[in-house]
């Protein structure tokens, strides 16, 4: 008996629920494409970043990929979208991290350089996709005008969507992105001395 009341309390949580996310998705009626902001000092940020260019791209998506900070330590993003995705637009600055680079001039001039391959996939009507990864960081330290990253990406096509990765990144980013995620730091393997993992951390 009481499993038949169980069964009915659950039916009826359930059939509320579903109310619920149905009205939900029938107010959802503005179509376009989304700013997507993934912040916070856990780790995962980029992984969901590339989670949804494999999403686009089984979708037959056109995408477009930059990377800043990263670039010299071969990924498997990078050795997978070269090897088996060649229609991916795929760029990285190249130089590393800032901390080992330590040449603030050096930075600068790669970032720019890096903006560079950024600015015609935001202004394309064809990109479906377009990440940013790690774009945070040149914004933080001034490699990169904000307001110039952030009229690009206001100003691109209205189809196209934009996936920000980054520590930081400051409140105007948060106020122009549709959606923000951040992600926390409870617990790192790093941090009790386990090396980095080849397909897990890079």
């Amino acid at each position: 008996m009481s499993d038949t009341k169980n069964d009915a309390r659950h039916k009826a949580a359930m059939q509320k629920q579903k109310e619920k996310v149905d009205s939900a998705i029938a107010a959802a009626d503005t179509e376009r494409g989304v700013f997507v902001f993934i912040t916070g000092k856990g780790k995962g940020k980029s992984s969901s970043a590339f989670g949804m260019v494999m999403r686009a791209l089984g979708h037959g998506q056109k995408v477009g990929v930059v990377q800043f900070i990263k670039g010299v330590q071969l990924s498997g993003e990078e050795i997978y979208l070269r090897d088996h995705c060649p229609t991916v637009d795929f760029h990285q600055m190249g130089t590393g991290f800032t901390w080992n680079t330590q040449d603030r001039d050096s930075d600068i001039a790669a970032a720019e350089a890096t903006w560079a391959k950024v600015e015609p996939m935001l202004a394309d009507p064809g990109k479906d996709l377009v990440v940013l990864d790690e774009i945070t960081y040149m914004i933080g330290y001034k490699y990169l005008d904000e307001a110039k990253v952030l009229d690009a990406i206001a100003n691109r096509p209205v189809e196209q969507s934009v996936i920000v990765t980054g520590r930081g990144g400051g409140s105007a980013l948060r106020e122009l992105a549709d959606t923000v995620s951040e992600v926390k730091d409870i617990k790192h393997a790093f941090k009790a001395g386990i090396k980095a993992r080849k397909g897990v951390d890079y």
